[in-house]
């Protein structure tokens, strides 16, 4: 463990170096970003893809409905699937500035390392989690801290940032939690039925929900779907779709100055009351008092703590 703590200041440093402001920066590396917040943020609601995060320095609370997880020095957080969550940094200064990674990994890189090891497994009838945190390791450790250490070296990064990549993703995979990441790659199991419907329903988010063709699709019963979906988002079929849809309205609202019965249309409601209603149940505030606060906050602050990663 000593030496895992050793390697994360050194991690830290690296981060320091690479932003020289608080935010999410893009990397050289391909899917890497690194992160710096030198206080303690706005609650993030996103999207995240399927993605590796470590903290080097600070502690960050995540969302997934209404279970929470916080992970900091000694942890890592798994997205397996595309999934709306809501981050908040809990233990940020400018004195010690939330430091951490975020590396992106898709599903078939995953099963690429599964067909070329010996880690390949039978699909499991349970599904599972698609969010989770889990314990730092020092083979893992040692695999991330060489990945950001490419960034010192540019001109190797085309041919070693692959690798390592690989590498970093096949530590994971041989993690306590592998055999749950190895279910989103392998056809068949419940994970990878429900990944396919979260991809579906992402993709026409703002169409009506048919859940006789989603559970069709999964290949279930309609009570074996919803079993199956909850226990992989934590959520419904429903609540995930509503989660999709609000978050794309603030964006919306945010990015494009629309008025919040565009928003609202745009994302697939047809009452603008009942969309105000719930955009006030996920956000706090109602559309115009939300975006207010947001842009105020940013005028003040001159950054983007609210969508920090």
């Amino acid at each position: 463990m000593e030496n895992i703590f050793r390697q994360q200041k050194e991690l830290a440093k690296l981060i320091q170096k690479y932003s020289v402001q608080d935010g999410v920066h893009e990397t050289l590396i391909p899917a890497l970003y690194i992160i710096q917040m030198s206080r303690m943020a706005e609650p993030s609601h996103r999207i995240f893809k399927p993605c590796f995060c470590v903290i080097a320095q600070g502690l960050k609370e995540v969302y997934l409905a209404h279970e929470r997880f916080e992970y900091g020095l000694t942890d890592y957080l798994i997205a397996s699937m595309d999934l709306p969550v809501m981050g908040k940094i809990i233990k940020a200064t400018p004195e010690l500035p939330y430091l951490s990674i975020k590396l992106e990994f898709t599903h078939s890189q995953i099963l690429e390392i599964l067909n070329e090891s010996n880690l390949m497994i039978e699909p499991k009838d349970q599904a599972n989690r698609a969010l989770f945190v889990g314990q730092m390791e020092p083979f893992l450790m040692n695999a991330t801290l060489r990945l950001v250490k490419l960034l010192d070296r540019p001109d190797d990064i085309p041919f070693l940032a692959p690798l390592i990549t690989k590498e970093v993703l096949y530590a994971l995979l041989k993690s306590p939690y592998g055999v749950t990441l190895r279910q989103i790659a392998i056809e068949g199991s419940n994970n990878y039925r429900i990944m396919e419907t979260l991809e579906h329903i992402t993709r026409y988010f703002n169409h009506p929900l048919r859940i006789e063709e989603l559970a069709e699709t999964a290949n279930m019963s309609i009570p074996s779907f919803h079993r199956n979906f909850k226990q992989v988002t934590g959520m419904s079929p429903i609540q995930f779709q509503k989660q999709l849809r609000l978050q794309e309205a603030r964006r919306l609202l945010l990015s494009e100055s629309a008025e919040a019965s565009e928003a609202a249309f745009h994302v697939g409601y047809e009452s603008a009351s009942q969309f105000s209603r719930e955009y006030s149940r996920l956000f706090g505030a109602p559309p115009k008092s939300d975006i207010k606060r947001i842009k105020e906050i940013y005028d003040t602050s001159k950054n983007i703590a609210f969508s920090a990663d």
